[in-house]
């Protein structure tokens, strides 16, 4: 995938991208005084640095694995799958942190954070510098710019579909901040480098740009499944348009279910297939194993070159138990990151409140000698563990490397597709409710290998899809959104374990819908404004 194995983020800071950081207020560390022209004397110098952009999706510095590229930033909590998994699922009923002492973590997973939680500012940094890699990118290779340099009819058309992928990555980002902001710092390629006042996109209007974003791109992609390895293709940007089509009522108060049915057919359609095996999906060969059929965009994490304690190397340490010191199974150092995660009981009772889920391949509960109830959060011995991600592969072998993973990390898979299928159909979508079970029972057929977990059309409810999607989909950065889509993260209607704070849990305010805007961010940008509630 664009060699990003190989280089790393050998453009991420370079000079192609020299400056582009004051566009949206994050700072570089590195400083390099390479010439964008004399870089792009190199023919090839165009995907290296369309690689840069896809880089900061993995890693966070290009000198060592404990560096960041954003000043004021840490490492691990300025890694970009990281911060979308801290708040995504660290703040729902899916997963606890052991150390409520690190900066943020208490807040974020008991639901009262402020404006000064470095989690938050993590994400708002992270995404918001993907938007500005992308614009200088696109800056860069204008018709204008390829005309000057003299570059080729053949290169030319190459770096056209170069450009449609930085759009969509762009998307990316922008649909990331639309999610847990509702708001994003406006600012496109052909705004002036190092203008930072930028005016912020909000609501309805940034649900739009990405909207008329995506669409504009689908035609000079490549087609689905047709591009290299962890490229953006025809599928990604599919799968982008379909996840904003079912969140468009959160996001704009307009339903697009009907758009998002239409959207979920072509993916149906575009060859995409479940591997055999679940598993296969979250191991260190998923780019090899079958699992590269069903995922629609990993990001890419290598044990050797790159290295990031972010992405899966956080997620398979962190699932390593202490006092089992299970590593050893899981690919890693026996005691991993000390006991890091568990899951909370409302999660575990999705596998346990009915025997049958004894024999899901997706349980992968570790419940031997553990309570379930979590009653202190710093006990690693309370609550129960999970082994879903692993540094092994299929064959059993090991990743490259016992710290850092190899296991990609999947963003989007196809399972998902067939899953928002099933809900905007219920929803009132105009899909078929017939296939909605299909496609649901194939999920389910996997899962145990045969028909005895299949449910009827009477058993397919919205309230089934909820508890399902978490199920098939944990800590895959999907169930914060998927709470408040059915309505019941904020309020009291669900009460999970520490959610607000006690035990127990209890209500929290709807504002909490949105994360605040990083204070940092605020003060370097005086057209951004502050979310209510904060």
């Amino acid at each position: 995938m664009l060699q990003l194995r190989t280089f790393a983020l050998m453009l991420l800071l370079g000079g192609v991208f020299i400056a582009c950081e004051s566009d949206l207020d994050v700072t570089p560390e590195d400083d390099d005084e390479l010439l964008a022209d004399g870089f792009f004397e190199n023919e090839g110098a165009y995907k290296q640095a369309l690689a840069g952009v896809y880089a900061n999706l993995s890693l966070t510095s290009i000198n060592d694995p404990g560096g960041s590229n954003i000043a004021g930033l840490d490492a691990g909590t300025g890694q970009y799958i990281r911060g979308l998994f801290n708040l995504q699922n660290l703040s729902t009923d899916e997963v606890i942190w052991t150390y409520e002492n690190d900066p943020g973590l208490r807040g974020m997973q008991r639901n009262s954070w402020s404006s000064d939680n470095p989690l938050i500012l993590g994400v708002f940094a992270r995404a918001s510098y993907e938007i500005a890699l992308a614009n200088e990118f696109l800056r860069q290779t204008t018709p204008e710019a390829l005309s000057g340099r003299g570059e080729s009819t053949e290169l030319v058309a190459t770096v056209q579909t170069y450009r449609a992928e930085a759009r969509v990555l762009r998307a990316l980002a922008n649909y990331h901040l639309l999610d847990m902001f509702g708001k994003a710092p406006s600012v496109t390629e052909n705004d002036a480098v190092g203008f930072d006042q930028v005016p912020e996109i909000v609501g309805a209007d940034l649900f739009n740009y990405i909207e008329t974003e995506l669409t504009a791109a689908l035609p000079d992609l490549i087609a689905a499944r047709q591009n290299e390895y962890a490229r953006v293709d025809q599928g990604v940007a599919n799968m982008l348009l379909a996840k904003l089509y079912l969140n468009a009522e959160v996001y704009t108060g307009t339903p697009r279910y009907a758009d998002c049915v239409s959207v979920c057919e072509t993916l149906i359609s575009s060859g995409y297939s479940l591997t055999s095996n679940y598993l296969f999906n979250f191991m260190a060969d998923n780019d090899t194993n079958g699992a590269q059929n069903e995922i629609i965009f990993p990001i890419a994490n290598d044990g050797t070159n790159t290295q990031n304690y972010g992405g899966t190397t956080i997620i398979i340490q962190g699932e390593v138990g202490v006092p089992e010191n299970n590593g050893e199974s899981l690919g890693v150092n026996a005691t991993g990151f000390g006991g890091l995660f568990r899951v909370r009981p409302d999660f575990s009772r999705l596998f346990t409140a009915n025997p049958i889920y004894q024999n899901d391949a997706r349980n992968t509960l570790i419940t031997a000698d553990r309570t379930m109830e979590i009653d202190n959060v710093g006990n690693t011995a309370q609550g129960y563990l999970i082994t879903k991600f692993s540094n092994r592969t299929s064959t059993g072998g090991f990743g490259s490397d016992r710290t850092f993973t190899d296991t990609d990390y999947p963003l989007f898979r196809y399972a998902d597709v067939l899953l928002m299928y099933a809900e905007a159909t219920l929803r009132g979508g105009g899909g078929s409710t017939a296939l909605a079970l299909e496609y649901v029972n194939d999920l389910r057929e996997r899962a145990f290998g045969n028909t005895s977990g299949n449910i009827t059309q009477a058993q397919l409810t919205l309230d089934f899809l909820l508890d399902e999607r978490s199920r098939e989909l944990y800590w895959e950065s999907h169930r914060r959104q998927d709470l408040i889509r059915f309505g019941v993260y904020t309020g009291s209607d669900y009460l999970w374990s520490y959610k607000g704070g006690p035990q127990a849990g209890t209500s929290i305010p709807e504002f909490r819908k949105l994360f605040p805007i990083p204070n940092q961010s605020l003060s370097s940008n005086a057209n951004l404004t502050q979310n209510a509630g904060y």
